[in-house]
């Protein structure tokens, strides 16, 4: 596979970058011009050869760092014919790409060569199999449920009650015992912004903004995983890049019920300071400096030679019309609601920059079925709070108010199939019957077949309106 970039003079090599991903090794070259690039792969024993055209060495590549990655060695040496040929000995199967990026304020000319691991998951321990297809059927109850109240709508009619997916007549069949509850773990993907080849903002004093936030979601992830019924996911735990698009995808895929991006904000001046929250703002950012910072985190997908445009086409192709709007209406909502209860928890243990949570256009917090937050943990531009953010005690107490929030919220609100919903459940009922939730009921129904009025129903199980969801268990009262 050829690269053609016309090379106009000698470029050399510069410096060469290695980041290891659970699912990918980067490797870049840093070159003074424009160079083309040959990259094709020999078999027995596995190589992959990267020929440079009129390139020259000039670094060290004994000082890489191959652990963990797919890389057991890096040999050099001058092509025939003239050029820098450079082979990777490899101990993996891999599916190479590459591509070279023009200069930018931070970067001269560059040559990336991604290798990536078919089959692999980028987070560790992925999730299992039964805890997903959970999820899913808890996703399309939701939208059916979306969907039934759109089209209800849409014709003029007051939908006086709540139908699970998929909608179905009553019937008079025997009713179904409730089955042992999936008593699930709620999943909290934490994102740590930037990494790799993107160091994000740089303090006064030289400390980087990926590394930083490495640590306090590092230090999250612990105390989530430290409380029963929760489970973390790190969508980021190395020094290495991911495209915005796909850190939202990685918790989509591991079926996050909550998605949080840490961040720590720099701005022109270094007199800002404070904690920020942010949510998604459908209609841009509510102000000029969140409006300033969503650029320019969407920008450090360019850095990583990805486009960072702010198009929802993409979701709009799975969700369309009212659905969507239905279902990204009610994850703002819920990400508002946190975020307000995570700002009040940030609130006692550091300064706020603003006492409210912002909406911005945020790339990782465009994700329609997902709650999500971005937390900008403190202004690293500013040297009193670069130097907070580099302690260790000021990390802990920043990611232990960041889950206390998510905690307090989850606790009132938690979902139907999970462990905490479980144990809501089992604090509140009294002796009597017990009817899980199967799909194509509605509260008429249930009570017809229970023979309990609805309205009794529904206090002895604290329902307010018409919603339920397949999975919860209902209390039936004597009648």
């Amino acid at each position: 596979m050829v690269a053609g970039v016309s090379s106009l003079q000698a470029a050399t090599v510069e410096s060469m970058r290695l980041w290891a991903a659970p699912d990918h090794a980067r490797l870049v070259f840093d070159l003074t011009a424009a160079a083309n690039a040959n990259v094709f792969s020999l078999e027995n024993p596995s190589r992959l050869v990267i020929d440079l055209d009129e390139s020259y060495l000039d670094t060290d590549v004994s000082t890489l760092p191959l652990d963990g990655s797919a890389i057991d060695e890096v040999r050099t040496g001058v092509r025939d014919g003239g050029g820098l040929r450079v082979v990777l000995e490899l101990n993996r199967e891999i599916s190479p790409r590459h591509f070279t990026l023009p200069p930018n304020d931070q970067y001269g000319h560059r040559l990336v060569v991604d290798l990536e691991y078919p089959g692999e998951s980028a987070v560790e321990n992925p999730i299992d199999p039964i805890e997903a297809m959970i999820r899913d059927q808890e996703i399309l109850a939701q939208r059916a449920n979306a969907q039934a109240r759109a089209q209800g709508q849409s014709q003029g009619q007051v939908v006086a009650e709540e139908v699970v997916s998929p909608a179905v007549e009553p019937t008079t069949t025997a009713v179904q015992p409730a089955q042992p509850h999936p008593q699930r773990d709620i999943i909290i993907a934490i994102d740590a912004g930037h990494g790799g080849e993107d160091p994000g903002a740089i303090g006064p004093a030289g400390t980087r903004e990926k590394d930083v936030v490495l640590e306090i979601s590092r230090r999250l992830a612990a105390e989530v995983n430290g409380t029963h019924g929760f489970k973390a996911v790190l969508i980021r735990d190395g020094d290495y890049y991911l495209g915005l698009r796909q850190r939202t995808q990685l918790a989509r895929d591991q079926k996050a019920d909550f998605f949080v991006s840490i961040h720590a904000d720099a701005f022109t001046s270094p007199r800002p300071q404070g904690s920020s929250v942010y949510a998604l703002s459908q209609r841009g950012a509510t102000s000029e400096t969140a409006q300033w910072l969503a650029d320019s985190e969407n920008r450090s997908d360019l850095i990583g030679g990805v486009d960072g445009s702010l198009s929802l086409r993409d979701k709009d192709q799975v969700l369309r019309g009212v659905l969507l709007d239905l279902t990204m209406t009610a994850t703002l909502n819920d990400s508002l609601s946190i975020g307000g209860q995570v700002l009040d928890q940030l609130g006692r243990i550091n300064r706020l920059h603003k006492s409210r949570v912002e909406q911005a256009g945020f790339m990782v917090l465009k994700s329609p079925d997902i709650p999500s937050l971005l937390i900008e943990v403190g202004f690293i531009s500013n040297p009193d709070e670069e130097r907070r953010l580099r302690d260790p005690v000021h990390q802990r107490g920043l990611s232990t108010a960041i889950f206390n929030g998510l905690r307090d919220h989850f606790e009132r609100n938690p979902p139907p199939a999970s462990l905490l919903a479980w144990q809501r459940d089992n604090q509140r009922r009294p002796s009597g019957n017990e009817y899980r939730i199967q799909s194509g009921d509605t509260l008429s129904a249930i009570a017809v077949r229970h023979g309990v009025p609805v309205n009794q129903l529904k206090q002895a199980n604290d329902i307010n309106g018409d919603v339920i969801r397949v999975g919860q268990v209902l209390r039936i009262p004597r009648s």
